[in-house]
């Protein structure tokens, strides 16, 4: 079985948990005789390519006939193509591709357009111009490649492999790791709540990273329940070192916030329990971890109760530096308001840092071994910081325990549910 797959990240250049358990996800479909062509927007050159052929778009030479560009438009006019994105092809052929007579007209005319397009990679101010681009080089992959199933991760990637699907008729599986209402709580994106709708009801199948975000997929996109399959993500050791180097040059005791300071993760609960603990307890530093449009918000805060001098933030993180964050905590929280997972936790437990996670998390269905607390439950959420920093005995059976369960939770059997819904929708 071949799978052209769509993502945005692969590691090690990443933003948060999508490039890692894209790379996890691989790996582990990869030991199944599944060959994967995986399509980032942009490459580096130093990306792990051993499980996979890594395939650069902006590498790809775009060549399609004005009728299939034609088509492609008239299925995805909720791109807002005519708004003020930045064409991503010359102004005479923009032009004829979202002129409404053009769209609808079975007469086409016989030019080619050939094109590379280039790609930041990132999620800039272009985005939605970047995201737009990136379907046209689906639609000539598609074309051009042989394979069984489309597999399309995160919104970013829906277009594309709607185009893919269009141009070759293959099967498509997105795959929801966050929704809109993960991001913005209430108040959604509309462009990009239309396009994961539009992704949901063209796919073929839908997993969804946990049942908490199954159920929003259901309710909040009015999907059929037996479109939508859970697969918890997976956790990869592989790296992982146990030998890592955790001398803190403090005597106080650690406590870890670990994510995308954004109204998703949380921060501004986990500033406010903290403020609580180091009135009980002076004994401990807190550190967040993370960069985001809520960080300078969060920083203020701190300053403004008077802890900044218990309180420390590193930026953003990845690689053996998110390692040896973990060798020096005691403790790991994730207050997340809305987590569809939430892989940090068990790379935590990994660490032997017992963690506390928020009820909200699609992470809390597989961990027995971990504190579940509400996420705007600050009290109970400073009672369980202060439970884990002093109560020695407690703290040990939650790293003991979760030890164990941690390892059992192998991006190997998310990779086999994963080949079992390809098999289903081919």
């Amino acid at each position: 079985m071949r799978v052209l797959m769509f993502g945005w990240e692969f590691p090690p250049h990443i933003t948060g948990g999508l490039g890692t358990a894209c790379f996890g996800l691989t790996k582990g479909i990869a030991k199944h005789n599944v060959d994967v062509i995986f399509v980032v927007p942009k490459a580096y050159g130093d990306e792990d390519g051993s499980s996979i052929r890594l395939v650069a778009a902006e590498n790809i030479d775009v060549s399609h006939t004005s009728m299939q560009l034609e088509e492609f438009w008239k299925h995805i006019q909720y791109l807002e193509i005519s708004s003020n994105i930045v064409p991503y092809v010359d102004p005479e052929e923009f032009k004829k591709i979202i002129d409404s007579s053009d769209l609808e007209s079975t007469e086409t005319s016989s030019f080619t357009s050939r094109k590379k397009f280039k790609f930041t990679g990132k999620y800039g101010p272009n985005l939605m111009s970047e995201v737009t681009r990136y379907a046209i080089i689906a639609a000539t992959l598609a074309s051009e490649n042989h394979f069984d199933v489309i597999h399309a991760h995160d919104w970013l990637t829906y277009p594309a492999g709607i185009a893919a699907k269009m141009v070759s008729g293959k099967p498509l599986v997105i795959h929801v790791h966050a929704t809109e209402f993960d991001r913005s709580g209430e108040n959604v994106n509309q462009s990009v709540y239309d396009i994961e709708r539009r992704g949901m009801e063209v796919a073929d199948k839908i997993i969804t990273v946990s049942n908490y975000t199954r159920n929003i997929v259901i309710t909040r996109y009015g999907i059929p329940e037996d479109k939508v399959i859970t697969v918890h993500n997976g956790v990869d050791f592989s790296n992982h070192q146990d030998d890592i180097d955790s001398e803190r040059g403090v005597d106080e005791q650690v406590v870890t916030f670990l994510g995308r300071v954004t109204f998703q993760k949380g921060p501004d609960y986990f500033v406010e329990a903290a403020n609580k603990v180091i009135k009980k307890h002076p004994n401990v530093r807190f550190v967040m971890a993370g960069s985001g449009d809520m960080l300078n918000r969060m920083i203020r805060r701190v300053a403004k109760l008077g802890i900044a001098h218990k309180f420390h933030f590193t930026g953003f993180l990845k690689g053996q530096d998110v390692h040896q964050m973990f060798a020096l905590s005691d403790v790991y929280v994730m207050p997340s308001v809305s987590e569809p997972f939430g892989i940090s936790p068990l790379e935590a437990m990994r660490s032997n840092v017992p963690v506390i996670i928020s009820k909200q998390s699609g992470v809390s269905e597989v961990l027995k071994y971990a504190i579940k607390v509400d996420f705007w439950d600050v009290d109970a959420l400073a009672d369980s910081i202060y439970g884990l920093l002093n109560y020695k005995a407690l703290a040990n059976f939650f790293i003991e325990h979760g030890q164990d369960e941690v390892n059992n939770l192998k991006w190997d059997n998310a990779a086999k549910q994963v080949i079992d819904v390809y098999n289903s929708v081919l």
